[in-house]
């Protein structure tokens, strides 16, 4: 590849030194490369290809969260993305800064191979009417507003019951994801290629809830309960850490998988587990 655009988090990398660095090593090795605000990138309804122009690779410089806005902003554009770590853990961006050159060379000589990591789209319907629709590749996330204390949230797959949940919240996280809020609030790690989506409650209030492993094709829905008397926002959901809708009691949420990917480009030979077991501070050898 000798096209890139670089989306890179300023607050990441305030005086661009990484980003001007990376710039130049692509030009000096016969590349072109283009540089554009992730904060002014992102806040585009829909990414096109007009945005990205030829761009073979998406250089993302920031954290996982940074990578995670741009996948999900990205509208029918079938570009990879690879992603340099400026942040803290760091499950998505694997490039570390120390080894940029060395990536840089990967890349301009086409040594990598792609992952496809499956994305999830949630279906906000409210009670008057009006719908709000968002893809996430992490997590769909509905959570409590304000000060309210639990929520109630009838989950129900394939139009069956699941469970009446009264929690601080819930999740329900891709593969990808399952390394994020769903890791934190209790459930299981996943390998990152499966096709599966993952329900874990947030602090439930009760002995028996756990977290639920689905197949990639079930139809997942979430209805607010009334819990609040005086509050008419029960609770929020965010779509990868952002994009929050208010929602009341009636309002439903219905998450399903998207017919969009995300392509991550690997090119360094670490793979998922040994990244898991350095990140998460495993036993070593």
């Amino acid at each position: 590849m000798k096209k890139y655009l670089i989306v890179v988090n300023p607050e990441k990398d305030i005086n661009l030194n990484i980003t001007n660095r990376a710039r130049d090593y692509i030009i000096s090795r016969g590349g072109s490369c283009r540089i554009v605000d992730g904060f002014d990138f992102c806040s585009e309804t829909c990414i096109t290809r007009e945005l990205t122009g030829d761009a073979e690779c998406i250089l993302v410089l920031g954290g996982d969260g940074t990578l995670l806005k741009v996948a999900g902003e990205i509208e029918d554009i079938d570009i990879p993305l690879y992603g340099i770590n400026l942040g803290t853990v760091g499950f998505l961006t694997e490039g570390e800064v120390s080894g940029l050159n060395t990536i840089l060379d990967r890349l301009l000589s086409d040594d990598f191979s792609i992952e496809e990591r499956m994305m999830i789209k949630g279906v906000v319907k409210k009670t008057d009417g009006t719908e709000y629709r968002k893809r996430s590749l992490n997590d769909i996330v509905i959570s409590r507003a304000g000060f309210s204390r639990l929520i109630g949230l009838n989950v129900s797959v394939g139009g069956s019951l699941l469970d009446a949940y009264e929690a601080d919240g819930v999740v329900v996280a891709t593969p990808t994801g399952s390394t994020g809020y769903n890791l934190s609030a209790g459930g299981p790690i996943v390998s990152p290629t499966a096709s599966l989506m993952v329900i874990t409650p947030v602090s439930p209030h009760s002995l028996t809830s756990k977290s639920i492993v689905l197949s990639g094709d079930e139809k997942i829905s979430i209805e607010i309960g009334k819990k609040r008397k005086t509050q008419d926002t029960e609770a929020i959901v965010s779509f990868d850490g952002g994009n929050d809708v208010e929602l009341s009691a009636g309002d439903v949420v219905n998450i399903y998988r998207s017919n969009r990917i995300t392509k991550l480009i690997k090119a360094n030979d670490v793979n998922f587990y040994e990244i898991l077991r350095n990140k998460l501070g495993g036993s070593q050898k």
